[in-house]
């Protein structure tokens, strides 16, 4: 069977390895070269494609790929990214598999729902701020007064990420610019090094490092600022993708 992969994620690696284990050849979509360096060696039967993807390109992938499913393992809050292959797989007709990851209860922080209201919540909060959310969204938090002295932005060690910093005009020394996993230990390193006192994250789940943030904050006396996700989604994680892939293709050979 011919499957195409968004991935990009923890989770698209897994899968990839896996989907190559029972024998489906694997075309694997990611959006940058940090995506692809992510998926590491890929195994035999699978190719990569790196480049961003607008929702036609993808139907023309998808219509002339010759693929019997499509995996959307894309991060999620790669909301427009999700929006768009699923539109290209309703258009062409490509049967759609969401993987999603298990989201955490989110009691006891600041939750907010977009880094723009992380920013206006950080104009009332006091003290050095640890950003960790990339580099994609960082203009907006330069609308904090005294940004340049109070924000720590922890992004990807790249030449895109850090010359982003400083175009915005983030200090030099107060970018961090360095790649995880991140543990609860290194996590509370940082945070006693530079004396932060607010933590900005994601609800990015298990894969994304978040309960190591949570509890490094926790231990530090930190206030912990939580963008949500942008949407309720439905899905299922990597595991149960495998089996329903499994299903189809038992399905598929009695047909």
């Amino acid at each position: 069977m011919k499957v195409l992969l968004f991935a990009g994620t923890s989770e698209g690696r897994s899968l990839c390895e896996g989907l190559a284990e029972r024998g489906h050849a694997v075309t694997v979509c990611v959006a940058t070269d940090y995506g692809a360096e992510s998926m590491g060696a890929l195994p035999a039967g699978a190719e990569l494609l790196t480049g961003r993807l607008e929702q036609g390109a993808m139907e023309k992938l998808m219509a002339e790929g010759g693929y019997a499913l499509c995996v959307d393992a894309t991060h999620p809050y790669a909301a427009v990214v999700t929006a768009n292959i699923r539109a290209a797989a309703e258009k062409t007709g490509l049967r759609l598999l969401r993987v999603v990851r298990p989201e955490t209860a989110l009691e006891g922080f600041v939750t907010v729902a977009s880094a723009r209201e992380a920013a206006e919540k950080l104009c009332g909060l006091e003290g050095p701020v640890l950003l960790t959310t990339g580099a994609k969204e960082l203009d907006v938090y330069t609308a904090v007064p005294g940004f340049r002295e109070r924000l720590y932005p922890r992004v990807l060690p790249s030449v895109e990420s850090v010359g982003r910093c400083a175009d915005l005009g983030y200090e030099e020394k107060r970018v961090i610019a360095m790649q995880g996993p991140f543990s609860r230990e290194l996590n509370e390193a940082i945070i006693r090094q530079f004396g932060i006192k607010v933590l900005v994250t994601k609800e990015s789940g298990r894969a994304g490092g978040f309960a190591e943030k949570v509890e490094a904050a926790r231990a530090c006396g930190c206030t912990l600022v939580v963008i949500r996700r942008p949407e309720k989604e439905t899905g299922v994680d990597a595991d149960e993708a495998l089996r329903l892939i499994d299903s189809m293709q038992k399905e598929w050979a009695t047909t």
